[in-house]
Parts: structure tokens; sequence; C-alpha cells
């Protein structure tokens, strides 16, 4: 194998991944926009959004909960999102007591209600804690939106009919990162033109 130039690499990475949006986008539109409705209809509702990820998909997860707490493109009043990967103190709690498959499940329980939306992320990797995370919100009466870089995964067995699953085409967690922010972008516009207009 030869060494490959800096060039060469980076040429290789951005194409890789515009292939990749360009087939999200193209196969996408309508579960995003199904996800954005979730959301939003959660948002009208005075009911907010819980998240949830692991690794470094817990970094997309707050970024997601900065634009709607924060704004996103424009100026507008804050919206409700709580990433429950966020609170190191309370994760290293849970996971102190040996109970890291309760990680999530046990905060959603605890602060989710009916009317809510438990936003998942799933990069890769191990998924326990966010399946109990599943069956928690679905308990509390809340819909699950989840957004993966795998399609049919064992998560995708236990979401209810009227959850919402946005499934890439089997992508590797380095090349699913820059489309989840690409898709979570697009919630978040959708989610500002739809209740706030413009």
């Amino acid at each position: 194998m030869t060494d490959q130039t800096p060039e060469f690499l980076i040429n290789s990475m951005f194409a890789e991944h515009m292939e990749n949006a360009a087939h999200t986008a193209a196969e996408q539109g309508p579960a995003i926009t199904a996800a954005a409705d979730a959301l939003v209809n959660s948002l009208l509702s005075d009911a907010k959004i819980l998240l949830c990820a692991n690794g470094s998909a817990n970094c997309l997860a707050q970024y997601f909960c900065t634009n709607l707490l924060n704004r996103f493109d424009q100026d507008r009043p804050a919206l409700p999102a709580m990433n429950l990967g966020a609170d190191a103190t309370t994760f290293s709690a849970v996971c102190r007591d040996n109970r890291f498959n309760e990680t999530f499940s046990r905060q959603v329980r605890a602060l989710g209600k009916e009317g809510d939306t438990l936003f998942v992320l799933v990069d890769d990797g191990h998924k326990a804690n966010l399946i109990q995370a599943i069956q928690a919100a679905h308990d509390r009466g809340m819909k699950v939106v989840v957004l993966s870089a795998k399609e049919k995964t064992d998560v995708t067995s236990l979401l209810h009919p009227d959850d919402h699953e946005i499934a890439l085409h089997n992508l590797h967690p380095t090349q699913a990162t820059g489309v989840f922010v690409l898709i979570m972008n697009s919630l978040c516009a959708l989610i500002d033109q739809k209740i706030f207009g413009g």
C-alpha cells in the first residue's frame, strides 16, 4: 500500500462526505420532515425534548440542545431541550453504582412526561442504555425520534408506529458525524420555520 498524500486524503474525505450527504438528502427528506413535525408537536404542546447519545454523538446531542436553548440561525425565544448526557456528575453516579445501562432511563423516568419527545442519536457501539431509555420514554407516554447511522438496528424494533426514525445507509461513525450535523441543522431550521415562520 502506497502512502497517501495529505491532499489525496483531504479530497477523499470531502468527496465521501458529499456523496453521503447527497444520498441522505435524496432518501431521508420525508423522514427528516416527519421527525421535525414530531419535535414541533412537543414544543407547541408546552412539552420538551430530551436527548441522549453515547460517545462522540453526545457532543452532537449537546449541539442540538444549544441550538434550541439559545438560537439556530436567527434570534427567537428559547425552546426547551435537555441533553441527558451533559450532566457528568449524574452520569458518573449512576455508573458508579454499576448501572451503566440505566444512565439515561433513570433520568427519563424522573424528568420525562407525556407529550415530551426523546431524541436518540445512535452512531454505533453500545446501545443497551439507549434501548432502556426508549423503553422508559414509552412507559412515560413519550414519543421517540431516532437518528441512526445504521439501518435496521436493534433500536428499530422498539419503535412504536407513532415514533420516527432517520436511518442512514450503514455509515461508519466517522462518516456519520458530518451527516448527523447536516440533519440536525435541517431539523433546527424546520423547527424555527414551523414555529416562528419566516
